[in-house]
């Protein structure tokens, strides 16, 4: 048996920001850092693509991103001289017809509202930027001219894991089988192996095994893992100016050195809880729903050819797609970091900052999060975020 001030359940980017940044703010007690997979072979951070955005629906998220743009402004600062994560600031391109055109104006309001360097482009001015893109059944689209991209998500989590090195932090590569609740408190948590680590405070970071890490202490968190494939391809055609191309179905394209990675669209009827060991891409989708909707929107990917793919799992939020954030109400020494739906490798430098925050002065000071609270859960209410990718 051992005993930790704060134990962490999820050791991927999320739960490695949390771990950070309570060091960053000065907490001198006991940290565990509790991760299943310790190469982070099936990790959601590890399998994502890897973007970051500022064009959301809500400003919390803008703000969320921003901190995490910031970070990456001044990666030399924080991690040293030699920390790279590849960022390449391509932009995002998200598209409209007639109809999704009120939520792109209003989302754009938002943004603008928050400082997003995001301009707003009709279909003439679209063709004229990019001259690769078709805009047929198109009406406008919002583009990033900075502070959007992608980047490699594995260096990205390397730069925290190797800084928690230095920084007294106890690494357990098992997995959680059970949490020990008295009332309005977690006490312990079981592991694997039969230990039991006594904890003041819990932390779910658990991605998207958090719903079931929520119920081993008797909480419903409506999370859950949701497959999604990733199709890397290949064209004659190289667009040195393309940006992340969001297309009005849901279907994404972006490039990837010398090749291109695409999907989405995922069949809302099929669209369930996925089987935590499922990990075969969904070669169907791309061939029946994507590569039809590549070749009308970008003319040259007629001819492509598909080279390989891999699916990872989303914490998918069922509730409103968007983070839990903070205690719960009832056990208050439970924290949630749980629920991104899609955008938590680009939110979790600030995630990270706001848990350490709460743990160690008690509130937010940084950036509010009180939006993301798990009242809501709780109340059935959902704040919704609706440029889901």
């Amino acid at each position: 048996m051992a005993r930790y001030d704060v134990v962490i359940i999820g050791g991927a980017i999320v739960g490695s920001s949390i771990a950070y940044y309570l060091r960053e703010e000065g907490f001198s007690g006991s940290i565990a850092l509790v991760e299943r997979d310790p190469q982070f072979t099936h990790s959601a951070t590890t399998l994502s693509c890897a973007s970051i955005r500022q064009q959301f629906s809500i400003p919390e998220n803008i703000r969320l991103s921003q901190f995490t743009l910031a970070l990456f402004r001044r990666l030399e600062q924080e991690f040293g001289a030699d920390a790279d994560i590849g960022f390449r600031e391509g932009g995002y391109l998200i598209l409209a017809g007639e109809n999704g055109l009120p939520i792109l104006e209003q989302n754009h309001r938002v943004q603008m509202a928050e400082g997003a360097d995001i301009v707003l482009e009709d279909a003439a001015a679209l063709e004229r930027r990019f001259s690769w893109l078709s805009t047929e059944g198109i009406t406008a689209g919002a583009f990033g001219r900075t502070g959007e991209g992608w980047f490699d998500a594995h260096a990205m989590l390397m730069l925290f894991r190797k800084a928690l090195r230095a920084k007294n932090i106890d690494f357990i590569g098992q997995a959680v089988t059970g949490i020990e609740r008295q009332g309005g408190r977690v006490t312990a948590v079981m592991l694997d192996n039969c230990d039991r680590l006594e904890a003041g405070t819990v932390v779910n970071a658990a991605g998207p095994s958090a719903g079931k890490v929520a119920a081993m202490a008797g909480l419903a968190l409506p999370v859950e893992p949701r497959k999604r494939s990733v199709f890397v391809f290949e064209a004659m055609e190289k667009f040195a100016d393309m940006p992340l191309l969001v297309d009005p179905s849901g279907i994404y394209v972006r490039p990837e050195g010398s090749v291109y990675i695409t999907g989405g669209a995922e069949p809302e009827e099929r669209d369930g809880p996925a089987d935590p060991a499922d990990f075969d891409p969904d070669w169907p989708l791309f061939e029946e729903a994507i590569w039809p909707v590549l070749a009308t929107r970008i003319p040259a990917f007629e001819a492509i050819k598909p080279t390989r793919a891999w699916a990872g799992h989303y914490d998918y939020n069922t509730l409103d797609q968007n983070a839990v954030i903070g205690p719960h109400p009832e056990v208050g020494n439970f924290v949630f970091a749980n629920g991104f739906s899609g955008h938590g490798l680009q939110q979790a430098p600030a995630v990270g900052k706001a848990i350490a925050e709460l743990i160690v002065h008690g509130g937010y000071r940084t950036i509010d999060c009180s939006a993301f609270g798990y009242a809501r859960v709780a109340e059935g209410r959902p704040f919704r975020e609706l440029n889901v990718i």
